[in-house]
């Protein structure tokens, strides 16, 4: 649906364009958007590898598993339904131990290859389990400590002090993650309702 909404934005503004005689300033504007798209793409790269790295000394010095162990009895108290060692609980602490760092680009394949492990355990293939819903909503609003795209960007475009953005991300991040979970915790209340 979105790719519809966007290509009937385009299509309108070139026709707008053509009728006002104005076709230069869409070819001046797709290049300007390419050059300006493929900057910020390396700005972002540079600082992602950077956090990249930060991610494997971390994941290599233990810090990653010192997370995990830590959010290990928050996850078994908000899935309740899946099993103890089952796979999917150690792809959700990476995914949650990603996202806390900031690091959504690397939490994204955790996130999927859970949601993989759950549909596993689904009875009904075509309807989104609790575990599933739950996951989705911490993932969408994950407290983070280090907003490394945003500060990426900012980077980017010349910001005196990148950083500064550190204490509101989290405060915001951490209100989203609370209200996703009480969300998240009025629903399954209802889903149990309507399974009895």
């Amino acid at each position: 649906m979105l790719n519809i909404i966007w290509l009937l934005l385009i299509i309108v503004s070139v026709i707008v364009a053509a009728v006002n005689g104005r076709m230069e300033m869409i070819s001046q504007s797709i290049f300007e958007g390419a050059k300006t798209g493929v900057t910020v793409c390396f700005g972002l790269l540079s600082v992602l590898i950077f956090w990249m790295g930060i991610m494997k000394i971390a994941e290599k010095s233990g810090l990653l598993q010192l997370i995990s162990i830590w959010l290990s009895p928050i996850v078994q108290k908000l899935f309740p339904d899946i099993p103890k060692g089952h796979p999917a609980i150690g792809y959700i602490l990476s995914n949650m131990s990603a996202n806390i760092l900031g690091l959504g680009n690397a939490a994204t394949p955790m996130g999927i290859k859970a949601m993989e492990e759950l549909q596993k355990l689904n009875p009904h293939k075509d309807i989104a389990t609790p575990a599933m819903c739950t996951l989705l909503a911490i993932n969408t609003a994950s407290i983070t400590l280090i907003p490394t795209t945003m500060i990426a960007i900012r980077l980017q475009y010349g910001s005196t002090n990148a950083f500064e953005i550190v204490g509101t991300t989290l405060l915001a991040s951490f209100i989203a993650t609370v209200f996703a979970l009480l969300l998240d915790r009025v629903y399954r209340l209802r889903y149990k309702r309507k399974s009895r």
